[in-house]
């Protein structure tokens, strides 16, 4: 990969950082204003070669999630290298309708490997476009919130955001 554009911007979860490659595909996303925070999240043979500061096109996305308009987020391109596993375990994250969630179990079914509940949990771990492949709608077997990259405080602000309008409920 040669070039990318990186961003941040304002939310009421914080600052949040968006990497995009020069077609507009969200490679890293996160609530931080560490550029290298987020290129971490890229395995280093896929980081891009060139990072310039810019505005993203998933700005509009981001700015209307936030103003209660979860589907823009969901249609952002996103670019994630993995195995098929991983990327049909990204597919599947977002088929997960706002307000809803699922377990690492009921992802790993969804994955169609039901016996790979560790593998779900790895990729929502490895999960680079956050917001816009939305791991923050899976939870533990118990319903409890279970682990976020960017913390348990955003992952709960982003699932009582979705869950506005819904019936669905979130844990504390």
């Amino acid at each position: 990969m040669t070039d990318a554009v990186i961003s941040t911007l304002h939310t009421p979860d914080g600052s949040f950082t968006v990497l995009e490659d020069v077609q507009g595909r969200v490679l890293a996303s996160g609530w931080t204003d560490s550029f290298d925070r987020i290129l971490a999240r890229i395995p280093a043979q896929h980081r891009p070669a060139h990072v310039s500061t810019g505005s993203v096109s998933s700005a509009e996305a981001v700015d209307a999630f936030y103003a209660g308009e979860i589907d823009p987020a969901m249609h952002v391109p996103v670019r994630q290298v993995g195995t098929e596993l991983s990327t049909e375990g990204w597919r599947q994250l977002r088929l997960i309708p706002a307000g809803s969630t699922l377990t690492y179990t009921e992802l790993a079914a969804a994955m169609g490997r039901p016996d790979a509940v560790r593998a779900a949990a790895s990729v929502c771990a490895r999960n680079a476009p956050a917001l816009f492949v939305p791991c923050h709608r899976v939870l533990r077997s118990d319903g409890s919130l279970g682990g976020f990259a960017w913390g348990l405080d955003v992952k709960r602000s982003l699932l009582e955001r979705e869950a506005v309008g819904t019936t669905a409920l979130v844990q504390h």
